[in-house]
């Protein structure tokens, strides 16, 4: 046994099983969110059940099981069930019955002794809306322009209102908001003007011109608007709902109707991929319930790549001075201990000091210096992408540091000594053979730094993150990329669906499909870094033989 324990072998199975248990940990996670990720966007069947509660009285569900689970039957011993139950739990069932203006809450939990039939209607519809969720039931009349008309001309109708949508969304985004973000600078010219004491007759007379022309623009456009709105809002489909009751829909709140129990596996599939599609590039819904989550990967991907852009170029530099520059006294010493340090201090402290330096202090100053014209409304002394970058590569810096520090160290300095020899001047050695031969170790601190940075919530929600953004930070208004927008992150997204939402049950579901796009963009982030330090490695090989 002696003689075991000093091959080592122990301490190398001990290792090997130290990995496998994290392999195993990792792919279990991964799992999970993908398990319930992924079966969020698959179309559920719909169940009709006809229920008997314990005052005798019956009633009709219709909706999607969402969850089961069994409950203690002494936890109900004071309901009468009808019979007498012998069993030492009972199963009850989650049901998503949706119909928000018939009942207060979309979900309801049904005792299996209360349940006296279950079906799967095949004529059962799935409506779902631009708000108030979804609506359950069966589709009564079609009413198009006050008319009844065939139920065979649905498909035909919602291709036609998804037309008018469009069109809508585009006059309001891009059209509209365009001329609003015009008039808007306009203003704030004619104040600067005002400011500097330079507003003349001509200057206001030409300002108030380019307002005029710009308010006709608008009126049109708001007369083709309304047009739209009254065409698309004309028509109605009537549904009766599992109480019986009839409710008229208007064409202009459906997104589309699903038949969700007529549909074979194929059917199944393709609604599976519209889901995907629309919950990746849809704006989110009812308090970010439903819908897509756009706007959190473009600003979780545009605050990972501005991050980048800042923390690689001062990472790469401080790692220099400190290694080939910088002398070994106090001074560096100080330095070193003051970048480990760094790599220690919890993330909030960093978004504290973001609030405090660069949106309060940097941003003030910039408002009071560049946009005076704007006060008391802040440019970019509040909450942005810009400061959000800023404040992310200060946290990560240490890692791009300490990484390119350590390439730089393991190249010989043999190398360096042959260049000099050569003729070459430190920085043409240092440009044409240190940093290449070690751009792979700069890679693998910005991979740590991307991967890190991606996934960091709590400083986000100081600097610049919120619940949700009216408007993305690039659009098509000069300068086209606006930095001091505040934006939508999924990091937060996660944190508010899941902890801060009004309808808990809905969410549930959410948060592991988003979870899992957040880890599918962290890790296409990472394999493209890693791709190109692969390349890089190949590429430079041979200088660092």
């Amino acid at each position: 046994m002696k003689d075991w324990f000093k091959t080592g072998s122990p301490w190398v199975w001990l290792s090997a099983g130290g990995v496998s248990l994290s392999l195993i940990s990792v792919i279990g996670l991964l799992w999970l969110i993908a398990s319930n990720g992924l079966s969020y966007f698959w179309p559920s069947q719909i169940h009709q059940f006809d229920v008997v509660d314990e005052h005798g009285k019956q009633s009709v569900v219709i909706g999607e099981i969402y969850d089961r689970e069994s409950i203690p039957t002494v936890q109900l011993a004071h309901l009468d069930l009808g019979r007498e139950i012998e069993s030492e739990t009972i199963e009850r069932i989650l049901v998503k019955t949706g119909n928000r203006e018939l009942v207060s809450l979309d979900f309801r939990w049904i005792l299996e002794p209360l349940i006296t039939q279950r079906s799967l209607p095949e004529d059962v519809a799935v409506v779902e809306r631009r708000s108030n969720g979804n609506f359950y039931g069966f589709i009564e009349k079609i009413v198009l322009d006050g008319k009844d008309v065939d139920s065979s001309k649905l498909d035909e109708l919602l291709e036609r209102v998804n037309e008018f949508q469009a069109q809508i969304s585009e006059l309001q985004k891009v059209d509209i908001g365009a001329i609003n973000y015009q008039l808007e600078r306009i203003r704030l010219k004619e104040r600067k003007h005002i400011l500097d004491g330079t507003l003349t007759e001509d200057v206001k007379a030409d300002l108030v011109s380019q307002s005029d022309a710009l308010k006709a623009e608008y009126q049109t456009l708001e007369k083709e608007l309304l047009a739209l709105r009254k065409e698309v809002s004309r028509d109605q489909i009537v549904m009766r709902a599992m109480g019986g009751e009839t409710v008229a829909i208007n064409f202009d709140q459906i997104i589309k109707v699903t038949f969700s129990n007529q549909l074979g596996v194929i059917g199944k599939f393709g609604v599976f991929i519209e889901q995907i599609y629309g919950f990746i590039f849809d704006d989110p819904r009812e308090a970010n319930t439903e819908g897509g989550v756009f706007p959190a990967i473009f600003g979780t991907v545009l605050m990972v790549l501005l991050m980048t852009v800042i923390v690689a170029p001062f990472g790469v530099i401080a790692a220099i001075y400190l290694h080939e520059y910088a002398g070994k006294n106090a001074f560096t010493k100080l330095l070193r201990i003051a970048v480990i340090n760094l790599a220690g201090v919890p993330s909030i402290v960093y978004g504290v000091f973001g609030l405090g330096f660069f949106v309060y202090m940097v941003g003030g100053n910039l408002d009071r210096l560049f946009y005076p014209e704007t006060l008391p409304s802040p440019t970019f002394g509040t909450p942005g992408v810009l400061w959000s970058a800023i404040t992310l590569a200060i946290l990560t810096l240490p890692v791009v540091i300490v990484s390119t520090e350590e390439g730089l160290a393991r190249i010989p300095s043999s190398m360096r000594h042959g260049s000099l020899a050569l003729g070459a001047t430190k920085a043409e050695t240092l440009w044409r053979i240190i940093l290449p031969i070690a751009s792979p170790a700069i890679m693998t601190g910005i991979i740590l730094a991307i991967a890190r940075a991606a996934g960091e919530v709590a400083p986000l929600m100081l600097v610049g993150v919120v619940k949700m953004a009216p408007t993305l930070p690039l659009d098509g208004n000069f300068p086209f990329l606006h930095l001091e927008r505040k934006f939508m992150h999924l990091g937060f997204h996660i944190y508010d669906v899941g902890f801060q939402s009004p309808n808990v049950e809905a969410a549930r579901p959410l948060v592991y499909a988003t979870a899992l796009l957040l880890v599918t963009i962290i890790v296409g982030l990472n394999m493209t870094a890693v791709n190109i330090r692969n390349k890089l490695r190949e590429k430079y090989r041979a200088l660092e033989h």
